[in-house]
């Protein structure tokens, strides 16, 4: 349930209707606003309804939660959360380029791909230390030695870094190491590990399965906010259709989609969504114009020769032209970068 409070309010009324939800077995929520204070309780209604708030004299109205992702619905929470990585905010109006290769390969690799991703005006650096692969066969990712580096290379080069965790007894040393923890496609609906990186404590980026509606990617999110972590970004990465003439179908309604639904907010992975490296610039700039808080975009010194995702990702002076774009156009959908 959603309880307004009228704006006479008084802080220690609010913290005694708290306590009566808190007493009744329900999750209380806090909300304070601008111009109103908003409360919600989780859990059963019928309960609730034992405690008459539409009586109560500073009450506004009480009104239920229809949508099955309570904490994560813009009904519970009006106003667009911000995540914060390191000193990058996504959401409320703040644009964040994320950058980087896919994999961290090795020291000279990921350095120059680092420095070109903060050249064009990336906030934080993303790479791979873990990587889930469709193959056996395929590259697999360096593991604890990667993630060593990817520290030390954000370290050096002055930005946050975000990696991929793929297993639930990976998540504390994943967390040691990175800014920001990514739940790759494959795993959104991975519910032991949402719940863990949910207890994590740190921001997490949670990518769209490649089969999964825009309800399941919200009620995968549900999961880490209701773990206790509200610091989420959402990521349309694409999703599997019948078009083969992209990797996957970049959806970009997903994106005025959630931000419609839900506080939280979106980034755009054109790299994933097209796989072919001459549509990620025309794509990251639709996603931008379309509403997306950010853009996750793979660049590579020399993709040619990368161990994953070659021929998605940029080179360094592609994603130097892209920034610029970028420059320009978001004052003009009412953000920058």
């Amino acid at each position: 349930m959603i309880i307004v409070m009228k704006p006479e309010a008084s802080k220690d009324h609010v913290d005694a209707l708290l306590a009566r939800i808190a007493d009744k077995g329900l999750t209380p929520l806090h909300m304070p606003g601008s111009e109103r204070v908003v409360l919600g309780a989780l859990g059963d209604e019928r309960v609730l309804a034992e405690l008459q708030l539409e009586a109560d004299p500073q009450v506004e109205s009480v009104k239920p939660i229809l949508s099955p992702y309570k904490l994560v619905s813009r009904d519970m929470h009006p106003h667009d959360t911000i995540v914060k990585i390191g000193d990058a905010s996504f959401g409320g109006g703040r644009f964040g380029l994320i950058a980087g290769p896919c994999a961290v390969e090795n020291e000279t690799q990921l350095l120059a791909s680092a420095k070109a991703a903060k050249a064009a005006g990336a906030r934080v650096l993303r790479a791979g230390a873990y990587k889930p692969r469709t193959s056996p066969y395929s590259f697999q990712g360096h593991g604890p030695d990667g993630l060593v580096l990817l520290e030390e290379v954000g370290r050096e080069v002055g930005l946050p870094v975000v990696t991929e965790v793929i297993e639930t007894g990976d998540v504390e040393l994943v967390a040691r190491h990175a800014d920001a923890l990514q739940v790759g496609a494959r795993n959104m609906q991975n519910f032991a590990l949402l719940k863990a990186v949910g207890r994590a404590g740190k921001p997490v980026v949670l990518k769209r399965g490649m089969s999964a509606k825009v309800e399941d990617l919200l009620l995968a999110a549900e999961y880490i906010l209701a773990a206790g972590n509200d610091q989420v970004i959402l990521c349309e990465r694409g999703i599997r259709t019948f078009e083969t003439a992209t990797r996957n179908t970049l959806d970009l309604a997903a994106v005025p989609v959630l931000k419609q639904k839900s506080h939280l907010p979106v980034v755009v992975d054109p790299s994933h969504g097209t796989g072919k490296r001459d549509l990620v610039a025309p794509m990251a700039l639709a996603g931008a114009a379309a509403g997306a808080d950010g853009l996750m975009i793979e660049v590579h010194i020399d993709p040619a020769k990368a161990l994953s995702d070659g021929p998605q990702s940029l080179y360094p002076e592609q994603l130097l032209a892209l920034g610029k774009q970028l420059e320009a156009l978001l004052p003009v959908v009412g953000r920058s970068l």
